[in-house]
């Protein structure tokens, strides 16, 4: 079940807000739970058991963690070592298995050897985000930054929470522990989550939709029949649906925790508009970005132990980062070309970077990130290879395809030009103009709330009737 689905929006939403609301304060944590379990159930099946199989083992890890005279001993060294083992193992064998015994395989027959089989592994969707917040809590149990969650239903809500299970933002338990404990859901928090829910939906169903049936149409094109700006168009509409579906599910996730009364921190802050590498990741995926900043990188030794050290550091985040995308090599690849460019921001390069215009320094980090892109979006080496080819212009035809032609219509179009100014910060800008206005006089307030009412009630209108009529609607985290 995803948010942009009609058995969500008609259905399990507004059944789930009228039980809400009716069990009261003290079963609302009970109600949450059982809610988010069903809301995974109705994808996975039976592998609901592995997310309620790392509830428990990490429910028992940080009791035993928490005992007294325990801290900073061997012992809980090695019980957080076994945590950790055991959470990297359970998503090993989901997520990578597959991968591990094809390459293996793969060097086996480079050496006449029998080859290894394995049946297809199914991966239970949102693992890596479950995954990396139960170690979150045991890494910072093991800090002593909180005491050990001795009620299971709060730790179970804590890892199952269905807002933002399946897409994130990854959240820690210091975040949101009070709230688990105790919260109050005041008639302004849901109004301001409903108008954040509703932005996301707009830009999953208006935006990235349309973004990426434009993408799939070209990059499931030979690549022969492309042309150099068909191909830049493909890559700039993925470049668009992955940022505006992604932060889209972030906005849903955030709107739908501050209308339960949970404050769930910020994901994106516009990356489009960074001038180096180091700041778009300072502004994309920021929980992620994070984590791995905090429970790895700064671990390895960070930036402490000189240049060498510091440049090897940042490889290994990024190339797990890659890995965590995706078990495939492209992901490991686009995570690596990441970690060289950050690499070269700190030295030379990034001499030569902070001398550009301020327009050259955006430039340079639009297009890093559009080519990555192109990795991220192809699984397969030779076929980003081949569009790469045809984007600088190496190979390929020499028109547009008759059918993009056909697509670029005026829908498309709209689309497209309300997805490039919508990734600048142009609403925030408003909504600080707004804001003034509505201080010089009643009329003016008025204004901005009839406004902001009839545009959350348009994108609701239009996002709504675009799902009802089945329209294309596809769930990109499925590797995640």
């Amino acid at each position: 079940m995803v948010f942009s689905s009609i058995t969500f929006l008609f259905f399990f939403l507004p059944v789930f807000l009228l039980g809400y609301l009716c069990v009261g304060k003290r079963g609302r944590n009970l109600f949450l739970l059982l809610a988010s379990l069903f809301f995974y159930l109705w994808g996975e099946q039976l592998f609901v058991l592995v997310m309620l199989a790392s509830i428990v083992m990490n429910y028992f890890f940080g009791l035993l963690l928490d005992q007294d005279g325990i801290q900073g001993s061997r012992a809980a060294k090695f019980l957080l070592a076994a945590a950790l083992v055991a959470n990297l193992g359970m998503l090993g064998f989901f997520k990578y298995a597959n991968f591990a015994v094809d390459n293996l395989s793969l060097l086996l027959s480079w050496r006449n050897m029998p080859l290894m089989h394995l049946q297809k592994v199914h991966l239970p969707i949102g693992i890596s985000f479950f995954t990396f917040q139960a170690m979150s809590y045991l890494i910072d149990l093991y800090r002593q930054e909180y005491k050990a969650q001795k009620n299971p239903l709060y730790l179970g809500l804590y890892i199952s929470l269905f807002p933002q299970l399946i897409a994130g933002p990854i959240v820690r338990y210091s975040d949101i522990a009070e709230h688990i404990k105790k919260r109050t859901v005041s008639l302004h928090d849901f109004a301001c989550g409903v108008e954040r829910f509703i932005f996301g939906l707009g830009k999953k169903i208006l935006i990235a939709n349309p973004m990426g049936l434009m993408a799939d149409h070209i990059f499931g094109m030979q690549t022969e029949l492309l042309s150099t700006g068909t191909a830049w168009l493909g890559i700039i509409c993925y470049t668009l649906q992955i940022y505006f579906d992604f932060s889209g599910y972030s906005d849903m996730a955030i709107g739908l925790g501050r209308m339960f009364g949970f404050h769930f921190l910020e994901n994106f802050n516009y990356p489009y508009i960074s001038r180096s590498i180091r700041e778009f990741w300072r502004r994309w995926h920021i929980s992620l970005s994070t984590w791995f900043r905090d429970y790895l990188y700064i671990p390895l030794g960070g930036n402490r132990h000189g240049n060498k050290r510091t440049n090897l550091n940042l490889l290994i985040v990024f190339l797990l980062c890659g890995l965590w995308h995706g078990a495939s090599w492209n992901f490991i690849l686009w995570g690596l070309m990441y970690g060289f460019f950050l690499v070269a921001e700190r030295g030379k390069w990034g001499r030569i970077v902070t001398g550009m215009h301020p327009i050259g320094q955006h430039c340079y980090a639009l297009l890093v990130v559009i080519n990555g892109w192109v990795f991220f979006r192809h699984e397969q080496l030779a076929e980003a290879g081949s569009y790469f080819s045809v984007m600088y212009g190496f190979s390929g035809a020499e028109r547009m395809h008759p059918r993009i032609n056909i697509d670029c219509n005026a829908l498309f179009i709209c689309s497209l030009v309300a997805g490039i100014l919508l990734s600048l910060p142009l609403y925030p800008q408003l909504r600080t103009y707004w804001r003034v206005r509505a201080k010089e006089n009643y009329l003016a307030v008025v204004s901005v709330q009839v406004a902001k009412l009839v545009l959350t009630s348009t994108i609701l209108l239009f996002a709504a009737g675009s799902i009802s009529v089945g329209a294309y609607n596809p769930f990109i985290y499925f590797r995640f």
